[in-house]
This record gives C-alpha cells, structure tokens and sequence, in this order.
C-alpha cells in the first residue's frame, strides 16, 4: 500500500543523527518515506547545528512524522541519544544519515513482531552500495557471516562472540533499549553496536531476518584509507569483543570468542605488515606478518612473511603495480554490478 501520511500512532521511530552529510540525507529520508507501511517516525538530528543540513531538511518536514532537532555536536551516541529522547515509537531503529531502507523494511520487520510477540528485537541483512551504485554481496557476507539463518532462529551470545554482529539498523523494543542502555554503555573505547547485541542476545529473544531490507553505503570521501582512523576502529572493534567475555558462559562460548579475536588480530596484523612494508619500514613490517602467522597459519600470512623477509625488493617493485591493478578491478567490478542491478 502507500505509506501516504500516516498519522497514527508511530511504532518505528527511526533514529538519524546527521553531521557533514547535507549531500546524503535526502536519499536517506526518501527511503524513510517510501515504506509500504506508514505508522513510522524519523527524528533527525542536526548534530552540528548546520544551516545548510536544516535548509536541507526543511522541506521535508511538511510531513509531520519527520522532525528535525538542532544541536551542537555532541558525538555519534550523543546524536542518538538526542533523537531517542523524543522518539514516540514501540521500536527504536537507528539509521544513518547516508543510508537507506528498502520499501519493506517497516512491513517485513513489523511482520515478525507480530507473530512473535516475546521478540525483543528484529534485524535484517543489508545490501552495499557506494556513490556508483550496488556491490556483490551483503553486509553480513562482508563481516564473514556467510550461512543464511532460517529467520526464525533466535540470535545467541554465541552468535555474536563469534562474529555474527546484525547490521547495526534494526528494530528494538523501547523496553529492552532501556533495559540494555543502548548506545549508552559507558565503556571507553569500544564499538557500541556489538555491546549493543552482546546485551540484546544475553537478556532477550532476537531474530535476523536473512533477507537484505537495508542498504549501507560505503562512502568513497570516508576516512576508511587513513591509518589513524583504521587503526582506532579496530582497537575499538578488539576491545569490544574482549569485553565480549563479560558474557560468556561456556567453553563453547570462549572458544567462539577466541576464534574472532584471532581473525580480528590477525586482519589487524596484515594491515600493519602491508602499510609498514609500503612505508619502507620493513622491520615493522616482518613483526607484522609474524605477528599475521601467530594468530592464524594461513598461506596467505606465510607469504606475507616470505615476502618481507627473503624478497622484500622486488615485492616493492610489484606493490604499486599491484594496488592499480586492485583498483582497476573493484572499480569495473563496482560498475558492472551498478548497470546488472540498477532499476
């Protein structure tokens, strides 16, 4: 059906914290707005107190479900904390400013609370996209989740110790928000999402749903290339999963536990000996592919090894070569996936 204007009572409160994305938003709440089913708010918040994200924003507030709030910036969690307060909904969904929701969402996941009605929260797959339009695969094959769940499995602690952590856009019972201080755990240095789901999972009945009803973009302007930035957020994703054994309650649970810090370590480990080796250090580099090969003895962290220990000169020589080629291919891959599923 079209969603229209509904103006009953919401039960999706979709919660936008927005900073430096005035060229993205309006996809965004096009999306929000597109929902076959219409009993839905969106809270955006202007975290940043931008004139230009307000003029942005504005005409679409003729639709009284869509409000804006202003505000200084205040962090990520103080952006969603700012909407939550004035959120109405039964089901808190957080929903970045620069990603979008498929028409379904608010009627696939609504669908699963109404046959369940002990779920606590339900989450979905989602699709990648960047700037120049759809990639292969979906956001739960990226993070090495690659079984399709039935959708009427509940989501477990060990599920999550083991790397199964739900695309961040779903719907949760104000309830169990409350009861699990959602993006308000007050622990440093840590990526709030998988506490989140940690807590969720420990207390309460989820369920995924396999299908993709999200779209998450990966920005080509991001920081994801800077190595500081890099560097921070796998601390933050590490940290997490170690705090993760908070939670753990049998040897299963631990040993699911080890094998994600253990992948985490040893992707962490590679990146290192890759930037090390392309900065010329090469003693940093050799502690980091060994590093790579402690924590996993894959070919892959052999040959890295080998490479920065018996040849390190002509594996210089091919690197550049190497990454243009790379680049080459995810650009042509990226472009012929767009033109295939473009609608």
């Amino acid at each position: 059906m079209d969603s229209g204007t509904d103006t009953s009572p919401a039960a999706f409160s979709f919660l936008t914290t927005a900073y430096r994305t005035e060229r993205y938003i309006p996809e965004t709440i096009e999306s929000v707005l597109a929902q076959t089913r219409g009993d839905w708010e969106l809270v955006v918040v202007d975290n940043g107190l931008s004139d230009e994200m307000a003029r942005v924003v504005e005409p679409y507030l003729a639709d009284p479900r869509i409000r804006l709030v202003r505000q200084d910036n205040r962090g990520y969690a103080g952006g969603i904390a700012a909407a939550v307060a004035r959120a109405r909904g039964r089901f808190l969904c957080v929903l970045d400013s620069d990603d979008h929701l498929m028409p379904e969402f608010c009627a696939r996941v609504g669908a699963v609370f109404d046959a369940v009605p002990g779920v606590a929260a339900v989450a979905c797959d989602a699709q990648l996209f960047t700037d120049d339009g759809p990639l292969p695969g979906g956001y739960m094959r990226s993070i090495g989740t690659a079984r399709r769940r039935a959708g009427d499995e509940r989501l477990t602690v060990r599920d999550v110790l083991g790397g199964e952590v739900p695309y961040y856009t779903a719907a949760i019972r104000c309830e169990a928000w409350e009861a699990v201080s959602a993006y308000a755990s007050g622990l440093e240095e840590v990526d709030e999402s998988v506490i989140v789901w940690l807590r969720l999972a420990s207390r309460f009945d989820v369920r995924i749903i396999p299908d993709r009803l999200a779209r998450y973009r990966l920005r080509g302007d991001s920081d994801s290339r800077d190595e500081s930035t890099v560097e921070n957020f796998e601390r933050q994703l590490i940290r997490s999963f170690e705090s993760g054994a908070e939670w753990a309650q049998t040897q299963e649970d631990f040993e699911a536990l080890d094998a994600t810090l253990r992948r985490l370590r040893y992707h962490q480990s590679l990146r290192r000996a890759r930037w090390a080796f392309r900065d010329g250090d090469l003693p940093d580099a050799r502690a980091a592919a060994r590093a790579a090969f402690s924590h996993r003895h894959t070919v892959r962290a052999a040959v890295a090894l080998s490479a920065v220990t018996v040849a390190p000169g002509p594996v210089r020589m091919l690197y550049p070569a190497k990454q243009r080629v790379a680049a080459a291919v995810s650009r042509v891959t990226a472009g012929i996936t767009s033109r295939v599923q473009s609608r």
